[in-house]
């Protein structure tokens, strides 16, 4: 039997073409681009890197193809330290691909092709039923059936694990997911999904506590985060940095939370770690590549404690 993980991913995997443009084209426009490159990627993909560098032993659970690009992805996961056994191959569909469009301020937009993470079941999910229940920390996001992503929750929720959920890209979440939920982390597009009709972002925050009974982190990007708590708001702030590429930033931050929560620390500290871990990520190009490790981002965090 493998040594238990301190945090387990329910993860999903998309391989990114990055093109950067000065803008999007217009309907029917061939616009020139300024470069292109390519990253292994994918929500849960990237939150579990996040982990790994965090320094939390970590695990992921889900479905490749039989590909040139499942192959990158493994021999990613074994340079990280990443415990793959949950992962299966699947022969039937390809790995997921994600085509993010970067323009030159470092905003992006992203369309997916998710492919084998849709063929992700709950028995894949019961299959890796012992790295839920021992975990002290469970990250599930929305790349992948609903079905799964519930079951997954439930095993946690009935372990003692803590349940955190990223709900992108956002689909209607079910109330039996939310009930075996801890924390939600949504950006701040995820909350007007979730909360329509609450334009002040502070009382969207305030309402969907309501609603889910659970700790909620917003991340605003460059306007920072509101944490709700016991019906009690607050603001942090972004840390201000040049961005390069804000892929991955939000993944950078729920990982490197779960992480720290998974090592002890409470929600407050993790969340400040994360802050900075993703503010980091910014200033580099890719998702998974671009996630700080606990050095750096101690290092960052220091640094801007001195200056103050």
């Amino acid at each position: 039997m493998s040594t238990p993980s301190q945090l387990c991913v329910i993860a999903s995997f998309m391989y990114d073409l990055v093109v950067t443009a000065p803008r999007r084209p217009e309907p029917g426009e061939t616009l020139v681009g300024t470069d292109f490159a390519t990253f292994v990627g994918g929500k849960g993909f990237n939150q579990a890197v996040a982990a790994a560098r965090t320094g939390a032993t970590t695990a992921v659970v889900g479905r490749l193809g039989k590909d040139p690009f499942a192959e990158e992805f493994r021999e990613f996961l074994l340079a990280e330290g990443i415990d793959d056994s949950g992962v299966r191959i699947d022969p039937e569909h390809g790995t997921g691909v994600g085509l993010p469009y970067v323009q030159e301020d470092g905003q992006n937009s992203i369309t997916i092709v998710p492919r084998a993470n849709l063929a992700v079941t709950e028995g894949d999910v019961e299959a890796a039923r012992e790295q839920i229940e021992q975990a002290e920390v469970l990250l599930v996001g929305l790349e992948i059936p609903m079905p799964a992503v519930v079951r997954a929750a439930q095993l946690g929720r009935a372990a003692g694990t803590t349940v955190v959920l990223n709900p992108a890209p956002f689909h209607p979440v079910p109330p039996e997911l939310l009930d075996s939920v801890d924390i939600v982390v949504p950006n701040e597009v995820e909350l007007r999904q979730m909360v329509p009709g609450v334009p002040d972002p502070t009382e969207a925050a305030l309402a969907l506590h309501d609603q889910v009974g659970c700790a909620l982190v917003v991340t605003c990007g460059s306007q920072g985060l509101i944490v709700v708590e016991r019906g009690s708001a607050r603001t942090v702030p972004a840390h201000r940095v040049e961005a390069v590429d804000t892929i991955g930033a939000g993944d950078a931050f729920c990982g490197c939370l779960g992480a720290r929560l998974a090592l002890g620390d409470p929600l407050d500290e993790a969340i400040d770690y994360a802050n900075a871990a993703a503010a980091l990520s910014v200033t580099r190009s890719g998702g998974a590549p671009s996630v700080p490790s606990a050095a750096e981002t101690t290092r960052f965090i220091d640094g801007r404690s001195a200056a103050l």
